[in-house]
């Protein structure tokens, strides 16, 4: 995320000739290097490292560099169907942020993966260099304003839903510390109540439509089936109208 949100949407063109580009491994979420090295042409890396422009003015947090961990879970592609968990959490890094090239090879400046992180010597083992996405809302509504955030988070879920194609097969589950061992048991707990008819026995002929209740801290992302079936009644309305007319 740029540090100046209002301008994040046309800055990227403008600066693109000159910024930085960085290489991650297709296993990201275990990545402890980040190569700023360019591939010559026709080079093609063994690893399959994804190439892409590295954000060298991120949004910063007490001067430090910091990523999303955000669960979405699919419970079908055709049609449609994503629910988003709404614990979320902020991975810091340890050291504040510098762009100088001194620093471009120095990982706690750089990479917010607690692989790399808990390595460093300013690591907190209490909690593991993380903030809830509750409390990253917080903030950025009190230091950016409500419309601002509100802005954002619907930037972020309209990203989720046209990244879903690119989708992380291995997400990381593994928990750090105790904050993360609730979270992840609350999401693991949350998937099975989509999931799972009411009576908990699986049934192919159930129309995985889980009830409020049972999204827990899951919040609908997209449904293509109930977007359809709200524009049904909208087109024959439509058609009430103009027929109206004639």
């Amino acid at each position: 995320m740029p540090r100046s949100l209002t301008a994040a949407s046309n800055e990227g063109d403008q600066r693109d000739h000159q910024t930085t580009p960085a290489r991650q491994p297709p296993a990201p979420q275990q990545s402890t290097t980040l190569s700023t090295a360019a591939p010559s042409l026709g080079e093609v890396p063994r690893d399959a490292r994804t190439r892409h422009r590295y954000i060298d003015n991120p949004l910063l947090i007490g001067g430090k560099k910091f990523d999303l961990r955000l669960y979405v879970l699919i419970t079908s592609f055709r049609p449609l169907k994503a629910y988003l968990f709404r614990m979320g959490f902020c991975r810091f890094c340890t050291v504040k942020y510098d762009a100088s090239i001194q620093e471009l090879d120095n990982m706690y400046v750089h990479l917010t993966n607690v692989s790399v992180q808990k390595h460093g010597g300013e690591y907190n083992s209490m909690h593991g260099g993380k903030l809830s996405v509750q409390n990253l809302r917080l903030y950025l509504e009190s230091t950016r304003g409500k419309a601002v955030t509100e802005r954002l988070f619907s930037s972020i879920s309209w990203l989720i839903v046209h990244s879903l194609k690119a989708v992380n097969a291995s997400p990381s589950l593994t928990s750090t510390t105790v904050n993360d061992r609730i979270l992840k048991y609350k999401l693991i707990d949350n998937i099975l109540s989509v999931v799972l008819p009411p009576d908990g026995v699986p049934d192919t002929r159930w129309n995985k439509v889980p009830s409020p209740e049972a999204l827990g801290n899951f919040e609908l992302l997209l449904d293509e089936d109930l977007a359809a079936q709200d524009e049904q009644p909208r087109r024959n309305d439509n058609r009430a109208h103009s027929s109206r007319w004639k």
